[in-house]
């Protein structure tokens, strides 16, 4: 047997018995990296989408808030003292309405563009109705007046933007969580 036989004979097999089996031990090994990365992307993106949810929600609760918050009620409530004018009070329910508003701006990343323009309705509505009431008065005269004027307003209107933006928060929330 010259020396060539032996490489043909017994050499190569042996080398490309050790090519397969290293081929297999390294495809074996590189499944096993790609599961695991695999694993981790999942476990990762799962994360993500917890964190998200959970920003979105807490949006939504700030956007109820400050739906609350801009009631004409609770602004009326929380704004009003003895002895002021109709001008007074509208300036300091204006500089709520206004404050509350800008106090929100950053949360319309984490709800939707049709949601946030049904806030800026509320919002623009709510104005509308203290600025309304306001020019029917006497600048001067007691708050109490323009108090009055604009509870006899929303009596007078069919719906309530601030619910109907409520309920737009509720809804979008809600299908969130079904999904």
């Amino acid at each position: 047997m010259t020396s060539i036989d032996m490489l043909f004979y017994i050499v190569l097999p042996i080398l490309l018995g050790i090519g397969i089996l290293a081929y297999f031990i390294i495809k074996t090994w590189r499944d096993q990296n790609n599961q695991k990365n695999s694993l981790r992307w999942q476990e990762i993106q799962a994360e993500k989408a917890r964190t998200s949810i959970n920003l979105r929600l807490q949006a939504y609760e700030r956007m109820t808030l400050l739906c609350e918050r801009i009631a004409i009620p609770n602004l009326i409530r929380r704004l009003r003292t003895e002895g002021t004018s109709v001008n007074d009070l509208r300036l300091a329910l204006m500089i709520g309405i206004q404050q509350e508003f800008e106090h929100n701006v950053t949360q319309q990343i984490y709800i939707s563009d049709k949601l946030w323009s049904i806030l800026k309705i509320a919002r623009d509505n709510t104005a509308e109705i203290i600025n309304i009431a306001a020019e029917k008065l006497d600048p001067k005269a007691d708050a109490s007046t323009l108090i009055s004027e604009i509870f006899k307003i929303l009596n007078e209107q069919q719906g309530d933007s601030i619910s109907k933006a409520q309920a737009a928060i509720r809804q979008e929330a809600a299908a969130l969580l079904t999904v």
